[in-house]
């Protein structure tokens, strides 16, 4: 038993052994997370260095695919539409390439993130959107690959930024910020929704709180929203633990007769079954 005992430890210890970093990656892993007004990005990539090279056009060959950092596929994730210029790109994640050339460079967003480097077969289908922007010469050399998110002084938008080496390149985007808020001032304006009433009425049957008060909100929900089978399945079962069984019963069958129009048989079900015990 102890021989055995021992083997699996020493099994153990390998196994740890064989999945452990023993040297740092030449090429850091890095992660940026940024959030740009209401929206949240985040960047996966491995930063190569320098190291006395000539990047761009020699290390880095000039019209061809690069991918844009080294190791694994650079990651991009949106949670919103971003907007450059006149093309959007909608929210997701992507593999983030890019085609670098004397004059201009093409930023491409890739939705297959599983290729190591670049794709064994590039598909045109699986390009979100391409957009250009112009190389800029940069006083000082970049030692490391950057890729940062600046331009955070407005909150409808900002630049995604590569630089390496004397380049750099930007690529300036808008965020439906303004869109989102006025959404979120449009409902909070407009007050509690019908959903929002029947979580509070919920929560107040389930923990036994002030009935009465979940009654008021579990009504104003089936007011709101007449055709909620399950907001009158709501209302039954607080009107019933108020003693209110000839409430029950009529909240009861509006909401049975919703939920057969609608084919819902397991709420069809329930209201049965609650019809039969309050009619007792």
């Amino acid at each position: 038993m102890k021989q055995l005992f021992t083997t699996v430890i020493l099994a153990i210890g390998f196994s740890t052994l064989s999945n452990a970093q023993l040297a740092p990656q030449p090429s850091p892993a890095s992660k940026l997370e940024q959030t740009v007004g209401l929206t949240d990005l985040t960047i996966q990539y491995s930063r190569p260095s320098k190291k006395n090279r000539v990047i761009f056009g020699d290390v880095v060959p000039f019209g061809e695919v690069w991918r844009t950092g080294a190791n694994e596929n650079t990651k991009f994730t949106n949670s919103d539409v971003l907007i450059f210029g006149k093309d959007s790109l909608k929210p997701g994640t992507y593999a983030l390439f890019t085609k670098p050339t004397k004059d201009s460079w093409e930023l491409i967003f890739y939705t297959d993130t599983d290729n190591w480097g670049t794709p064994e077969k590039w598909d045109d289908k699986k390009v979100a959107l391409k957009v250009s922007s112009k190389p800029m010469m940069l006083k000082d050399a970049v030692e490391t690959f950057t890729i940062s998110i600046d331009g955070l002084e407005s909150v409808n938008g900002a630049t995604l930024t590569l630089k390496w080496d004397q380049t750099g390149v930007a690529f300036p985007f808008a965020v439906p910020t303004d869109a989102k808020v006025m959404a979120n001032i449009n409902k909070t304006m407009a007050g509690p929704s019908a959903n929002d009433y029947a979580e509070a009425a919920d929560y107040y049957l389930e923990n036994k709180k002030d009935l009465k008060k979940a009654l008021e909100w579990a009504t104003k929900a089936t007011d709101m929203q007449p055709e909620a089978f399950w907001l009158f399945r709501t209302k039954s079962l607080i009107q019933a633990e108020l003693g209110d069984k000839k409430g029950a019963i009529e909240s009861a069958k509006k909401g049975l007769a919703l939920s057969e129009k609608t084919k819902y048989d397991n709420y069809t079900k329930m209201f049965n079954e609650s019809l039969k015990e309050w009619s007792k």
